[in-house]
């Protein structure tokens, strides 16, 4: 997928979601977006031609906020990039690793590297995100104060890296969705495939296992479903599931006939390649 333009996202330059929209779209203007829901409205208001939306994290689980929006934001979901969330511990230029007494960053990371620090006597200060915390560094200029960042925000704020990927766990990934305002279903190719969508089963017993027996018996992998509650609701839930495959291969289409069977609601979210990550 080459494109330009404008790709928003969710975090301040230099944040890991950043990252995403360089690795992926390295010749798109970055738009920083202070929430998800601004994000995700500067592309239904055209004022991005993308958004890059965080959804699921390999430690943390998804991104409950995100799922919310996803059904009423009018995007169609174009493409999926994964991000390995390395953390580097970066310092105001002339800083040494004997100079830093504190290290600041989002809550998350600091627990992600709380051997490293402690091993080094620094203390964690918890700061609103990972980015902006790289950026308060190297506005004040402190060498006993530190940022726990990615490769990109040092990058960007001209900040001294000086020690590289000391996060516990080697393995902590996240997942993006690409969002477009426009969705525009992709011929079946000999690429893999990933289908995206929602649905909510008729309130007739055993729907939900009726519903996903179609995919059992066509032979159809599916990589995900998760449900949540409509309007604080106990009695209607809603699924967000994706499937491996296109909807006009024969064996997707037979189980997606067949859950249509038995939903009040059916709505592909996207198709769109699969992430070289998977394959």
């Amino acid at each position: 997928m080459d494109r330009t333009g404008t790709i928003s996202f969710q975090g301040e330059l230099g944040a890991y979601s950043h990252q995403a929209c360089r690795e992926m779209f390295p010749h798109m203007e970055p738009l920083p977006c202070r929430t998800f829901e601004e994000a995700i409205a500067a592309v239904r208001e055209r004022r991005a031609d993308l958004g890059m939306i965080a959804v699921e994290n390999s430690t943390y689980g998804r991104v409950a906020d995100v799922h919310q929006l996803l059904p009423g934001s009018g995007l169609h979901i174009v493409g999926e990039h994964f991000v390995r969330v390395n953390i580097n511990l970066w310092g105001a230029p002339g800083a040494k690793i004997s100079d830093v007494r504190e290290a600041m960053s989002h809550t998350v990371l600091l627990g992600q590297c709380r051997p490293f620090l402690q091993e080094h006597g620094i203390k964690p200060i918890v700061g609103a995100d990972t980015a902006g915390s790289a950026r308060e560094v190297a506005e004040g200029g402190n060498p006993a104060r530190a940022a726990l960042a990615s490769d990109l925000a040092g990058e960007i704020y001209g900040l001294d890296l000086l020690a590289q990927h000391i996060e516990e766990n080697k393995t902590n990934t996240t997942r993006f969705l690409v969002m477009a305002p426009d969705g525009v279903m992709p011929e079946a190719s000999s690429r893999p495939m990933m289908t995206s969508f929602l649905f909510r089963v008729r309130n007739i017993p055993a729907a939900l296992y009726k519903a996903m027996g179609g995919f059992a018996t066509n032979g159809v992998n599916m990589t995900k479903l998760e449900s949540y509650m409509l309007d604080a609701s106990f009695t209607a839930t809603q699924f967000f599931a994706e499937v491996d495959g296109h909807p006009d291969d024969p064996a997707v289409a037979r189980a997606l006939e067949e859950l249509d069977y038995f939903c009040s609601e059916l709505r592909i979210l996207g198709v769109y390649p699969k992430s070289s990550y998977r394959v």
